[in-house]
């Protein structure tokens, strides 16, 4: 068939993503991009080290950013966008903000990042109170709570993995889980919404069920990300019944009960301060048996944490 008379493909408009050296879902971003619209991906340098804070710091550094943002600029994309949540919450709100200018610098074009994507979220969704999810270790999953609990958003609950490596290598069964413990009411009461924290999770496509489960918004990193690059364009994500997405999904999901997120200091913290970690189960409902998490998953809120002996890899968990 010759299809010579169609001149070739129509105009594409592109959006520049950095991202950490170790991201492995490429496929995830390209499923919220809407047809005329390219992403153009590179990623960080390599360093030695497994995710953590330390790692986290290095890979949002900014020269490190202005370098990736500056392999971009031969393709003029219109926005550049940070995929990464823990690289761009580890410097708290203000880091975030000092990240978005110096990649926009680089570029000459509007910069987001993932955790400020986040931000935006919650205030699109009238969020002020916070059910989490992460896979990282105890002191990253305390950066993001501390994080957002500088936009004055409290967290309910909170389950995480404790995992540093080959985090995309997470079932959707194992999120899915996760997301029931977290976002189960406990001492703090119910959670508006439930963020699913990292850009190497995989959350497309339980977003759905889990908005339908438990009646309230569901956001993850990936979704937040392109969420916010492609609003800077004037085009929107592609995402059938996600609520931050499909307006027509919000109806029964709880949105706006609460009354949008500000400044100042949240309260609530799903994780202790320090000390050791034992086993409360107090993110559970009153009456419920807590489940036997084998050292696995770690569930927590303002009681404290359960189920992570320590911050290495659970061998075998992957």
């Amino acid at each position: 068939m010759d299809v010579s008379f169609l001149g070739g493909p129509g105009p594409q408009r592109g959006v520049g993503v950095v991202a950490p050296f170790d991201f492995a879902l490429d496929r995830e971003l390209w499923r919220w991009t809407p047809d005329d619209v390219s992403l153009h991906v590179t990623r960080t340098p390599y360093v030695p080290v497994e995710v953590s804070l330390d790692l986290a710091r290095v890979i949002s550094e900014h020269e490190t950013l202005r370098d990736a943002v500056s392999t971009l600029t031969e393709v003029t994309p219109e926005v550049v966008a940070y995929a990464c949540t823990s690289g761009s919450f580890v410097g708290g709100v203000m880091g975030e903000h000092a990240m978005c200018e110096a990649m926009s610098r680089a570029g000459s074009v509007p910069a987001v990042t993932t955790s400020g994507a986040l931000l935006e979220a919650l205030v699109e969704l009238d969020v002020r109170r916070l059910a989490l999810v992460t896979p990282y270790t105890v002191s990253v999953t305390r950066a993001l709570e501390e994080y957002v609990a500088q936009a004055g958003v409290t967290v309910t609950g909170c389950a995480y993995m404790s995992l540093t490596r080959q985090i995309w290598r997470v079932t959707y069964r194992e999120v899915v889980d996760m997301a029931r413990r977290a976002a189960a009411r406990g001492r703090l009461g119910a959670a508006d919404a439930l963020f699913l924290s990292c850009t190497n999770l995989p959350t497309y496509d339980v977003i759905p069920q889990l908005e339908a489960e438990l009646r309230i918004p569901v956001i993850s990193a990936n979704q937040v990300t392109m969420w916010a690059a492609l609003r800077r364009l004037g085009t929107r994500a592609v995402g059938p019944y996600q609520a931050l997405i499909d307006t027509s999904a919000r109806s029964g999901t709880g949105i706006g009960t609460g009354t949008g997120i500000g400044t100042g200091t949240g309260t609530g913290s799903a994780l202790p301060a320090a000390g050791p970690v034992v086993p409360t189960g107090s993110v559970l409902p009153e009456g419920q048996e807590p489940p036997d998490v084998r050292g696995v998953h770690g569930v927590s809120d303002a009681q404290g944490v359960s189920g992570v002996p320590d911050e290495k890899q659970q061998e075998g968990w992957t």
